[in-house]
């Protein structure tokens, strides 16, 4: 399954299910076939997905600390981190908050 976010203020986005299931798990969003963000939703969303980020920043660093303490190597991180995976989402929501427009998905 795919989820595809759509907005008349900015172009389609789309991710694959646990992408996209996990960015609507961490704004607060039931995922599910479809689906709406409305413009009130947005700022808490954006925060939502900033601070997910920033928590992910942290245990990773936490862990990459915790090995060389260790004396462990380091393990091969994940090549795309949240940040990476979030950065569109986030930046849909600030075109979309800016326009005054709702998202949607699966409709």
């Amino acid at each position: 399954m795919l989820y595809k976010f759509k907005s008349k203020a900015s172009g389609d986005l789309i991710l694959l299910e646990p992408n996209g299931r996990r960015m609507l798990e961490i704004i607060g969003k039931t995922p599910g076939a479809q689906g709406i963000l409305e413009v009130h939703q947005m700022a808490a969303a954006i925060a939502a997905l900033e601070g997910a980020i920033a928590q992910d920043e942290a245990q990773r660093q936490a862990e990459a600390d915790e090995s060389r303490r260790h004396g462990h190597e380091l393990q091969t991180q994940e090549a795309i981190t949240l940040r990476h995976r979030a950065a569109p989402l986030i930046e849909m929501l600030r075109r979309c908050q800016q326009a005054s427009a709702d998202i949607v998905w699966g409709v």
